[in-house]
Order: structure tokens, then C-alpha cells, then sequence
């Protein structure tokens, strides 16, 4: 695997959750919610963040139907990762986020968190699971790749 931080979003039409973490170590965080609905606002909050972690990666969460298909939202998250990669010039990656929220959700409840506490960090642990989904395939992309080396 390799290194830098990554940011990955759970991109929404009121909220982006924002989650970091490290390539090498492969494990993904929450880090932030971004709760304005204004561009303009939400670009220069991410360009605030990109900033501060300087990641080489930026990763968006691809929600499809439960059956794989598109819908108008998964449109929306493929342009908003467009404008990720054109604004700040970096690569971004599409990862499937079926059932992501309903996963952080669970998270938040097992530990403990009320109505209010698991509504203003959803997002944000959503983008971590998101986050955690690409360092998982990444790494077993690695290992096939390595296996394939030795063969």
C-alpha cells in the first residue's frame, strides 16, 4: 500500500460527512461534517481541509440502489467528485456506499451516543466507513498484486 493521508466524503445535498486517515496504516477516522448547502461555502471548507491534511487521495462514497443500479443521486456524487479532482487537481476515487449510513448508525448507537449526538456525526462516520471500504480493497488489491509478482 502506499503512503499519505486520504480524505474521503459522504457527499449529501445538506451535509458532506469528512473522513482522514493514513495509507500505510489503513485505518480511517470521522473527522468532520460540513453542514451548508452553498458551493461556494462547502468548496472553500474542503479547500480549509485539504490544506490542513495535504492528502494525496480523495475518496467519495458511490451510492447505488440496493441492486447496483444509479439514481439521480448517484449522479450528483460523481459530479462532485469531478469538481473535487478539477478544483484541487488530485486523484479521487469512487467507492460503493450501500448501506454505509445504516452501518455508522449502528456504530454510533453501540457506542452509546443519543438521537442528537449520532445525527450531528453520521455523515462523518459514514465517510470513515466509506474511507475504510477503499483501504480494505486497496489492500487486498495489493496482496494480489504481490501474489501475482511471485508467480
Amino acid at each position: 500500500m502506499h503512503e499519505g493521508m486520504v480524505l474521503a466524503f459522504d457527499f449529501g445535498t445538506r451535509r458532506i460527512g469528512v473522513a482522514v486517515g493514513e495509507m500505510m496504516l489503513g485505518t480511517a477516522r470521522p473527522l468532520t461534517t460540513i453542514s451548508v448547502e452553498a458551493n461556494d461555502v462547502r468548496f472553500a471548507a474542503i479547500a480549509k481541509l485539504i490544506d490542513e491534511w495535504r492528502p494525496v487521495r480523495l475518496v467519495v462514497g458511490l451510492p447505488l440502489s440496493l441492486d447496483g443500479k444509479t439514481h439521480e443521486m448517484t449522479e450528483r456524487c460523481q459530479r462532485f467528485a469531478r469538481q473535487l479532482e478539477g478544483r484541487f487537481r488530485l486523484p479521487v476515487a469512487l467507492v460503493d456506499e450501500r448501506l454505509t449510513s445504516t452501518s455508522a448508525e449502528g456504530h454510533l448507537r453501540e457506542r452509546g451516543h443519543g438521537w442528537r449526538q449520532r445525527k450531528e456525526t453520521l455523515d462523518a462516520e459514514a465517510a470513515a466507513i466509506i474511507l475504510q471500504s477503499y483501504f480494505d480493497e486497496s489492500r487486498t488489491l495489493d496482496r494480489h498484486d504481490q501474489a501475482d509478482i511471485r508467480h
